[in-house]
């Protein structure tokens, strides 16, 4: 029996877990009280991210849940009485108009000292109803959310006494279209002031103030904090954008590795080919080294919600994921890499969705294949701009980079863009968000794209040598007439030129 007391002291003294809402109710509170995620996570001690994740499936444990629980009571109350006070209906305006609304003498009511921000429409008020800065003159709430200026009301006279005023409207942003009013953009979604911090170059000019210009320890400092940045990065310029992005999705098992220091199912269609014979001779190849193969890959299809399984052959173009697929024959494996690159198990593999659309498109409009056998699917709806701001953010910092000669910012924006990729997985080195579907879909996106361009080359009439990796194609022949030479993402630049064959004997 000592036992059973023993189990029954301990269940008394475990903590009971703070009650919270339904996730899909989280973010409205949060919205609904006018926060970004990024004040809310600042306060509570915790990234825009892991936020995110609390507001879309998962729940918090210990204190963090405990916090959190606390800030949706506070939000709850105070939305229910911003309701109550807006709903309320005014009183009656007395025969003659009165210069200035005055406190009633009601304890609920009081003049603040200073103007502050009214709670329906936001522009300063000098009482407190209930607690809440508010505007007394329901008039003035209106004026706020109009552009447009009222027709002068009649004069009260006898034979027109002054009209009744109406209940003050509740605050709500304009809609889409509508004329003679502000446009209120949502929360999340407000424009940002021109001089806003670029976060880029903010942490580098701090990391070389701190290092006291030494430009190498400042370089090393930046690349060892690059994944935070990029994180951090990410939840800046997703600000306004019509998605969110969930941390820690529910994924399906062929995602999940299936041992510890095993793989997942997905097959990404790595290039590594070598043309099997050249012609006779000696020829001069061309390494070319393609600039930011992950970033350019960065905009690809990618999944929003929850992927969902399917069966049969069909493929929609609005939707992204990974496909089980019987691959087709590739019979030009003399002159062009296979786009499904170097598999050697034969039958039925998972691929993702570049390239699986990369097959389509060279069986449907190159007629270099026939289109691949699709089984079954894990798909769900998608876009193609999700991380778009973001590529466009650390594309014109490396661009800039390069025009100003500055290597410091250069090799920081490389280790954000290419260790934001590699760590998507359940890293440990990123454990703000696992999106393993996502991983694969980029590096499958940067394969797809040193295809098109060994193909780009091999219709301009190059020789294609070798092909390797996400940027690494080697050629024979004039290619600056192909690709411009540069350091931009667009261009290419020579990593080696060397000799193969030999010249035939006379």
């Amino acid at each position: 029996m000592s036992d059973f007391k023993a189990i029954d002291a301990l269940l008394e003294s475990a903590p009971d877990p703070a009650p919270l809402p339904p996730a899909a109710e989280r973010r409205s509170l949060r919205e609904d009280v006018g926060l970004s995620r990024a004040q809310v996570a600042r306060a509570l001690g915790v990234s825009p991210s892991t936020l995110g994740g609390w507001e879309s499936s998962r729940d918090p444990s210990g204190e963090a849940r405990e916090r959190y629980a606390y800030f949706l009571r506070q939000a709850q109350e105070k939305i229910s009485a911003r309701t109550a006070v807006a709903e309320a209906p005014a009183p009656e305006a007395e025969p003659a108009p009165s210069p200035a609304p005055e406190a009633d003498g009601d304890e609920d009511q009081a003049e603040l000292a200073e103007p502050r921000p009214c709670v329906l429409c936001g522009q300063p008020a000098r009482f407190e109803v209930a607690g809440y800065p508010q505007h007394l003159d329901p008039a003035e709430c209106t004026a706020a959310v109009t552009t447009t200026p009222a027709a002068p009301a009649p004069t009260p006279t006898a034979e027109a006494p002054a009209a009744e005023e109406p209940p003050a409207p509740r605050r709500r942003p304009a809609q889409r279209g509508a004329g003679g009013g502000v446009r209120v953009a949502p929360v999340g979604r407000r424009v940002q002031p021109a001089d806003a911090p670029d976060p880029i170059s903010t942490a580098v000019t701090e990391a070389l103030a701190k290092h006291s210009g030494d430009i190498e320890a400042a370089t090393k400092a930046l690349v060892k904090r690059a994944i935070p940045d990029a994180m951090a990065l990410l939840d800046h310029t997703r600000k306004g954008g019509r998605y969110d992005v969930v941390a820690h999705p529910w994924l399906p098992d062929i995602l999940h590795k299936q041992s510890a220091r095993g793989s997942d199912e997905i097959w990404e269609a790595r290039p590594k080919w070598t043309r099997p014979e050249l012609p006779p001779g000696a020829h001069e190849v061309t390494a070319l080294d393609i600039n930011g193969a992950y970033l350019s890959a960065l905009k690809t299809w990618l999944p929003l919600g929850k992927l969902e399984h399917a069966t049969g052959s069909h493929h929609d173009r609005r939707r992204s994921g990974f496909y089980l697929i019987t691959p087709p024959e590739w019979e030009h494996g003399a002159v062009l890499p296979n786009p499904l690159g170097s598999r050697d198990e034969p039958g039925p593999v998972w691929i993702g969705e570049p390239t699986l659309r990369q097959l389509l498109r060279l069986a449907d409009k190159y007629h270099l294949c026939d289109p691949p056998e699709i089984h079954e699917s894990w798909t769900s709806g998608a876009t193609e701009t999700l991380l778009e701001k973001f590529r466009i953010t650390l594309r014109d910092a490396r661009d800039k980079a390069i025009a100003d000669g500055d290597e410091v910012t250069l090799e920081y924006v490389k280790a954000m863009y290419s260790k934001f990729v590699s760590t998507l997985g359940e890293s440990n080195f990123n454990r703000e968000i696992y999106r393993t579907d996502w991983m694969h879909l980029i590096r499958s996106q940067a394969f797809a794209n040193l295809w098109m361009k060994a193909y780009r080359a091999y219709d301009e009439g190059l020789t294609v040598v070798r092909a390797m990796g996400t940027d690494e194609l080697h050629v024979i022949g004039d290619w600056r007439a192909v690709f411009p030479e540069g350091r931009s993402v667009a261009d290419v630049k020579v990593k080696d030129v060397y000799t193969v064959g030999a010249d035939e004997e006379t």
